[in-house]
């Protein structure tokens, strides 16, 4: 039986060599997706938790094929499901409906999307926090808020 990097072996499976602490990145790789870990799946996981913010099922796609170029949609999908079903991918869907993918571990924080390059992009923080009541107005109580800012990234406005 061949053994790679990527397959199990009897003291479980190997990491990927100068181990990775990019944000995201610890929880994304800690645990395997799937029956078998595979280097798509590693790079379409690695490529999530690089980003500045969440993606698209195509910037994924775009992303991964620089490192994987036979890389084909359908192999994103799957791995989108698993990296869902397994908690560590969680699906972005902004007012643009267009669902997006992000680490599943990141904290809360809100998103900011240019209308000039249509990226999105991670903000930190939160600067609306729920009332300690958690009621927004009589009888509605909130559990939780998405906030979605509009403009030009840095890169557009110069």
């Amino acid at each position: 039986m061949r053994h790679n990097i990527y397959s199990k072996r009897a003291h479980g499976f190997r990491e990927p060599r100068g181990g990775d602490t990019r944000r995201g990145m610890d929880t994304m790789e800690s645990t395997p997706v799937g029956k078998h870990r595979t280097r798509q799946r590693d790079v379409i996981a690695r490529v999530i938790g690089d980003a500045a913010g969440p993606l698209s099922v195509n910037e994924i796609l775009e992303r991964a094929q620089r490192e994987l170029a036979g890389l084909g949609v359908v192999t994103v999908y799957r791995t989108l499901k698993l990296l869902k079903e397994g908690g560590q991918v969680r699906t972005v869907v902004l007012p643009s409906g267009e669902p997006r993918y992000e680490p599943a571990a990141r904290a809360h924080h809100h998103h900011f999307h240019c209308r000039a390059c249509d990226a999105v992009y991670d903000l930190p923080g939160c600067p609306l926090p729920l009332p300690a009541t958690r009621e927004v107005s009589p009888g509605f109580i909130a559990d939780g808020h998405e906030v979605t800012f509009f403009g030009t990234c840095p890169g557009c406005a110069g």
